[in-house]
């Protein structure tokens, strides 16, 4: 199977409640390759060996199946907001092929990265788009179309909130993958997500699969419409996070 020993992300992925399939596993293989090969020439991820992105990346893209009502629903709609090199879209989409997934970043380069690997690795009902969340959430393609919203990317939870409730349905989900430091977010998180419409319904605290690396998943139910007002002018949120 290739040059890499899969044993270790294959036992992680156990943990986790996952079997990979060898076809899935090349897969993975596949993406990690080209991973490499365009972050010789663009800024991707800072991390390249192959067991640091196995664990660091497709590991913790995955961890969200822990989420029961994720596992529920896995031919619904995802968007991934701030996707950068497609984590965790491409994992998710590599797991769960049935579902519909909309990769959003606002760096046309990344997209056009998303878009190899989406030609390479052969998928379908999965698209790449390149634009900024405030501005897609307005589109009424998107606004309120999915049933669930993830984002990895490095911003405060006011901020995510903002930018990723507006494309929720009522009854759908917002989850935000963060590292242990998320506390002291929480409080004006919360704030923000009862003004956008979603509610903080649980929150799973996890170590990666076999390390001391802390990680959570803020799952926020969205309860009702987001106002019209909201996203704000691109920039607008990360400038000026809702507070109250």
């Amino acid at each position: 199977m290739s040059l890499y020993n899969a044993d270790n992300f294959i036992e992680k992925s156990k943990m986790l409640g996952i079997d990979l399939s060898e076809e899935q596993i090349e897969k993975f293989i596949d993406y990690y390759e080209l991973l490499v090969e365009w972050n010789s020439f663009m800024n991707l991820t800072a991390i390249t060996d192959f067991e640091e992105v196995v664990l660091k990346h497709f590991v913790d893209s995955l961890a969200i199946y822990q989420i029961e009502v994720f596992r529920k629903n896995l031919n619904s709609s995802l968007i991934d907001v701030g996707t950068g090199a497609g984590f965790p879209g491409i994992p998710l989409k590599i797991m769960f092929p049935e579902r519909k997934i909309t990769l959003l970043d606002s760096l046309n380069k990344r997209v056009k990265f998303l878009n190899k690997i989406i030609e390479k690795l052969d998928m379908n009902n999965i698209e790449a788009v390149h634009g900024r969340a405030e501005d897609f959430a307005r589109q009424k393609s998107h606004r309120e179309q999915y049933q669930f919203c993830v984002s990895r990317a490095v911003a405060n939870l006011s901020t995510l909130s903002e930018l990723c409730i507006p494309f929720v349905r009522e009854g759908g989900y917002f989850i935000s993958y963060k590292s242990e430091k998320v506390r002291e977010e929480l409080s004006a998180g919360k704030k923000a997500m009862e003004i956008l419409g979603g509610k903080m319904e649980d929150q799973l605290e996890y170590q990666l699969p076999g390390t001391d690396m802390k990680r959570s998943l803020l799952i926020v139910k969205k309860e009702k419409s987001t106002p019209v007002k909201y996203p704000r002018k691109a920039g607008t949120p990360a400038k000026e996070p809702l507070q109250n």
